[in-house]
């Protein structure tokens, strides 16, 4: 029997970005990986083998950390001393040059993975117990599951086996020539599947209850993208295509055809019947707890596509048990950008801080900082203008100064999920630091590309920054108190006194009760810059 302090199963981006810094931190670990080598989900999926992940490898910048703002697949390292950018300059990367990326980046980094161990089931006595399908068992105190979501989501409707999956349907355009088709899903799944047909059919229907929302007016890279949506134009334009918004209530085969039963969203709920050759589900994934014994089988959420989880990613009713990589999305859900690897790679990078926390008793990293406004904001405007972090995982993820615990200090957390600071620290006076946009605003516009920006210098109106800005908030006792603004730069750089002096004045008053009569009329001892 193999025993270890934390088993991860999966290795894909997930579990090796969470082994790296177990490995970086000389924990007791192991990787289990079912495949012969890791990444191996990028060698089916997706299916057409464009990533829509960007890897922008011309920045102008030579700093890997403010690289990775625009680098949508490396995994975090040292440095950045693997990227992607060196097996591929392809703004779209094909999938093959990710796999090439991941088992190397396993290799490179030594990470302790035993492959070809597909997991039959797990247990939980006290301990984990996993037992793989060739017999052989491990055990462990803390499991972290990084499988990602590889089971597809069939929705619940009548006569669905009549429809064909995205995991098995065939991609070749030849085998719908001349068909009518329906698809069920408006994800990018969906589109790109459109995208592959449109030449060959005779129409495309793409269906689900609700309207079409895009990537570019959201901030959700999980809804329609720029690179998938041409066929749009052919809805629009009457080119025999079209988007349905529709409950659909039934599929039936009859006369040679498909038949299937719509109740529109927005026609008062009238329904129709339409015909089809072929029904396309592109519904996206969900978890598959089949491994699970009833001993610790983790609760689900949202249609059962995920495992609830704790603000730490802990499984709300088995202790001990997480999950990593595009399982946390359950936390940011269609929000956030935690189903991606450029806002979950940061999530592991907090997970494997309070796994070694939990396990070994190692304090999460801080800086200690005067309790100096000078100080603190110089802290700040370095972050907001370098972190990948804040940037990539908006609101989600942020910095947490706390103070009250030691006498003209204060401690500066970085990346840190902000539902979980609150609850970290809801006993404590903490400011949190991110970057946001004006998503409330933006939304109440009608044309996202005709936006009225807020004047450089008006920084009394910079709550009503529209694009992404950094955003002070002061909490006692886990209830916000104060909120402040740093105002929208074009060029998301907050280096300027429009920036600065605000800032200041704002720090200077709010940490003004919380410092000493000895600090009360102290120099500062630090500049903003």
């Amino acid at each position: 029997m193999n025993h270890v302090d934390i088993l991860v199963i999966g290795a894909g981006p997930a579990g090796l970005q969470l082994g790296y810094f177990l490995e970086k931190h000389g924990a007791s670990y192991k990787i289990l990986e079912r495949r012969a080598s890791a990444g191996q989900f990028f060698k089916e999926f997706p299916r057409h083998r464009t990533l829509i992940s960007i890897n922008k490898v011309y920045t102008g910048s030579t700093d890997p950390e403010l690289n990775l703002r625009w680098d949508w697949n490396s995994l975090l390292n040292d440095g950045q001393v693997q990227s992607l950018r060196e097996y591929t300059t392809n703004y779209w990367p094909h999938a093959d040059a990710m796999i090439q990326y991941l088992e190397d980046f396993a290799g490179r980094f030594a990470l302790a993975i035993d492959y070809e161990k597909d997991v039959a089931e797990v247990t939980k006595a006290g301990r984990f117990s996993v037992r793989c399908q060739d017999g052989t068992t491990y055990t462990c105190d803390r499991l972290v599951i990084a499988t990602g979501m590889f089971k597809p989501f069939i929705p619940d409707i009548e006569g669905i086996e009549h429809a064909e999956d995205y995991t098995t349907m065939s991609i070749d355009p030849k085998d719908f020539v001349g068909q009518r088709v329906l698809i069920i899903g408006k994800g990018n799944s969906a589109f790109e599947t459109a995208e592959n047909l449109v030449g060959t059919t005779t129409r495309i229907h793409l269906a689900s209850p609700n309207s079409l929302k895009m990537a570019w007016r959201t901030h959700y890279v999980g809804h329609l993208r720029a690179i998938n949506n041409s066929f749009l134009d052919t809805y629009q334009l009457k080119s025999q295509n079209a988007l349905i918004d529709a409950e659909i209530v039934s599929i039936e085969r009859r006369d040679g055809c498909v038949a299937v039963s719509f109740r529109y969203s927005h026609a008062a709920a009238e329904v129709e019947s339409l015909e089809y050759d072929s029904v396309l589900i592109c519904a996206g994934f969900r978890f598959d707890d089949s491994m699970f014994s009833d001993s610790c089988r983790p609760r689900l959420a949202i249609q059962d596509r995920f495992p609830e989880q704790t603000s730490v990613w802990e499984s709300t009713n088995v202790p001990s048990l997480f999950f990593a990589g595009v399982l946390t999305h359950m936390r940011d859900y269609k929000k956030k950008q935690s189903g991606f690897i450029h806002g979950f790679r940061y999530n592991v990078e907090f997970l494997a801080r309070h796994l070694l926390e939990q396990q070994y008793g190692h304090e999460i990293e801080y800086a200690t900082l005067p309790l100096d406004h000078h100080a603190i904001a110089q802290r700040i405007l370095s972050r907001v203008n370098r972190s990948s972090a804040l940037f990539q995982q908006t609101g989600y993820l942020g910095d947490v100064i706390v103070v009250g615990e030691t006498t003209g200090s204060c401690r500066y957390y970085e990346g840190v999920p902000v539902d979980h600071a609150l609850k970290k620290w809801r006993d404590k006076t903490i400011f949190t630091v991110t970057l946001e946009f004006g998503q409330e605003l933006i939304d109440a516009e009608p044309d996202v590309f005709a936006l009225d920006r807020v004047h450089k210098h008006d920084t009394e109106n910079a709550h009503r920054s529209l694009g992404i800005h950094p955003i002070i908030r002061k909490f006692s006792e886990a209830r916000l108190v104060e909120t402040h603004h740093v105002i929208e730069d074009f060029l998301s750089e907050w280096n300027e006194p429009e920036h600065i002096e605000p800032l200041l004045a704002y720090l200077e008053g709010s940490l003004a009760s919380h410092r000493s009569p000895r600090l009360q009329g102290a120099p500062a001892n630090a500049a903003a810059r």
